[in-house]
């Protein structure tokens, strides 16, 4: 995929808008999940995906090809995401009811894989806790804890992503349990 990739950005910085649409769609549900995932609103997560394509637009002759397109992209995901966090504290909430439901939240509405109704309702009553506690994190760690079991991507990728050192990662990927453990230990 890479190879595919690394010619649709040549074609991209000859001026062929066309392959840079072929891009956005083979990054776009991914951006999107990483923007959501750190952010918890559809609508910002949306918008921070979209302005994450333009500046990947703009500044894509400063990829370097020997470099993996992927890691670069969710970089410029993963720093706008931090800047939005950065200038905006949270006046929402994931565990707030949604107007005109009953009882029904963010997190609620989470597809969850089949299972017994039951074991349905205590894996989104976990998966809710969680999130909200790693929303809770500051946010060095929240960005590593969400980039490393959330998005699964690897310590080399983080690292390289928020281009910080591999020992840094660790640290705070260890940091960052610690703390959620804690946390998730009062509840």
């Amino acid at each position: 995929m890479e190879a595919t990739v690394n010619r649709k950005i040549k074609q991209v910085m000859k001026g062929d808008q066309n392959a840079f649409n072929d891009i956005v769609e083979l990054y776009k549900d991914k951006v999107f999940q990483i923007c959501f995932r750190m952010i918890g609103s559809r609508t910002e997560a949306e918008d921070l995906a979209q302005e994450t394509f333009i500046r990947a637009y703009i500044h894509i002759k400063s990829f370097k090809q020997e470099r993996k397109f992927s890691s670069w992209l969710y970089r410029i995901a993963t720093n706008l995401c931090i800047d939005r966090i950065r200038k905006k504290k949270p006046d929402f909430y994931l565990d707030a009811e949604i107007s005109g439901t009953e009882g029904l939240t963010l997190y609620s509405t989470v597809p969850a894989e089949e299972k017994l109704p039951d074991m349905q309702v205590e894996t989104l009553e976990m998966q809710e806790m969680i999130r909200r506690e790693i929303l809770k994190l500051p946010e060095k760690y929240r960005i590593i804890i969400v980039l490393k079991y959330i998005e699964e991507l690897s310590l080399n990728e983080i690292s390289e992503m928020l281009d910080i050192p591999l020992g840094t990662v660790k640290t705070r990927i260890h940091r960052g349990r610690e703390a959620l453990r804690k946390q998730l230990g009062r509840l």
